[in-house]
């Protein structure tokens, strides 16, 4: 077994804090003020003043929220309609979510009223030879860090969107010399530079000009109507041919390290890769996978330099800087239905499953999160406590022919998690997917608070 790397140990461990002087405590005669997790959110709920503001709290709160918040969520389901899988989303603000879907459709929920308003996406100069696939849809969603700009597919789901933020007109659409096939992945290396990944076994450059929106934007007051730009990427760089399964190069995840400045993609060959990003792409190291196995999810830990790979049964560590795999990977137990969303925060990751939970590993211990003692009926001294699991709902099934004809008219199956993200801010968490079986239609979609 390998040793445990530096990174895993906490320096918090070592803190000690010191009692104020007596005299200082007999001349303050204030109450305290209530410093807890509940105060702190009833505060912020009602909008106390100067609650919520209390200066560096919620850096002090934010190690125990990330551990504590998990186990205080409870599920309010939102209505898609009959939208088919959800596949990707973002927080736009406080109440307002972009979501993308299977069967193509990109459209904006509001988790207080539940108001559903679509998008139109934008359409390929030259409309393409053969149309879109069936099954295909909107697979990634990103925010440039500012926020100013979202980065999705297009109508054509081979081309790349520039949505300007928050007004969401477009800006411009990738359809020039980029990707033959499905966008599946997008990652923003700063304010006008992106990269997606395709299912063509390529990764792309962009890099946005400034003058791009003021021309739209000109031509947008002109016309009265939206005109968006015509782009190429700057740089494609093909995925390397593996020894092993050598055909299925899909690039399925991307995630961007600001500290390192480097790009991680994973393909489906089971090999993740570390990228350069500058004027071009430039590939630093390949690197075999313990598990291989639908490798559709990743994730990257500033805090630890550490990326996070989703496979069929397990979540696998890469740190480029060692050449070992220093942290074991971590099985998700969930019947090989695969890990389809991953998040960090902090120390923390989220995991997305296939069977419709979500779990929670704490990576610097080495463990899933488990339930209080209190909060298991059947526990008793030297009783090993449970994982802490959040199982989500129902969600909508459409009653098909496929779905009375291959599955016997069965009423209720396990929603895949696709996609989730944090509003860590307002402690909520919103979840999305749909059932697993790629040939059944339906949706599922939560707001955790």
């Amino acid at each position: 077994m390998a040793p445990k790397p530096d990174l895993l140990e906490d320096p918090r461990q070592n803190y000690k804090y010191r009692k104020a002087p007596a005299a200082a405590a007999q001349k303050q005669r204030r109450p305290a003020p209530r410093r807890s997790l509940v105060h702190y959110l009833k505060d912020r709920e009602v909008g106390a003043p100067g609650r919520a503001g209390l200066p560096g709290f919620e850096r002090q709160l934010s190690s125990h929220a990330v551990r504590s918040l998990p186990e205080v969520l409870t599920e309010r389901p939102l209505a898609l309609g009959t939208l088919n899988k959800v596949f990707a989303s973002q927080w736009l603000n406080a109440r307002q979510v972009v979501c993308g879907t299977k069967c193509n459709t990109l459209f904006v929920v509001d988790v207080h009223s539940g108001h559903i308003t679509r998008l139109p996406l934008m359409r390929d100069r030259v409309p393409a030879l053969v149309g879109p696939q069936p099954g295909c849809g909107i697979h990634a969603i990103e925010l440039n860090p500012s926020k100013t700009l979202l980065a999705t597919g297009g109508e054509n789901p081979n081309s790349l969107a520039i949505y300007q933020l928050p007004t969401l007109d477009p800006v411009c659409l990738g359809d020039r010399q980029g990707h033959s096939d499905w966008i599946f992945a997008i990652a923003w290396m700063s304010d006008t530079v992106v990269v997606s990944g395709s299912r063509d076994g390529t990764v792309a450059l962009w890099r946005l000009d400034p003058d791009i929106f003021s021309d739209c934007i000109a031509w947008r007051n002109v016309m009265k109507v939206p005109l968006y730009a015509h782009i190429r990427p700057k740089d494609v760089e093909a995925i390397p041919r593996a020894s092993i399964n050598p055909g299925n190069r899909k690039v399925r995840a991307l995630a961007f390290s600001g500290k390192n400045q480097e790009l991680g993609s994973v393909s489906l060959d089971g090999y993740f890769h570390l990228w350069k990003p500058r004027s071009n792409l430039s590939r630093l190291l390949s690197v075999r996978l313990p598990y291989f196995r639908e490798n559709v999810c990743l994730t990257y830990c500033e805090e630890l330099s550490l990326y996070a790979v989703g496979s069929q049964s397990h979540v696998s560590f890469v740190d480029p800087r060692q050449r070992q795999h220093n942290i074991r990977p971590l099985c998700s137990r969930e019947g090989g239905t695969g890990v389809r969303s991953l998040s960090f925060y902090h120390d923390i990751i989220t995991v997305g499953t296939g069977h419709g939970s979500l779990l929670f590993y704490d990576v610097r211990a080495q463990k899933f999160l488990e339930e209080r003692g209190d909060a298991v009926l059947d526990s008793s001294p030297g009783t090993a406590r449970r994982k802490l699991k959040l199982t989500c709902g129902r969600g909508w099934l459409k009653h098909d022919g496929f779905w009375v004809n291959y599955y016997g008219g069965v009423d209720e199956f396990p929603n895949a998690l696709y996609t989730h993200c944090y509003n860590w801010p307002e402690m909520k968490l919103f979840v999305a997917g749909g059932p697993l079986p790629s040939g059944l239609h339906g949706n599922y979609a939560g707001l955790w608070s």
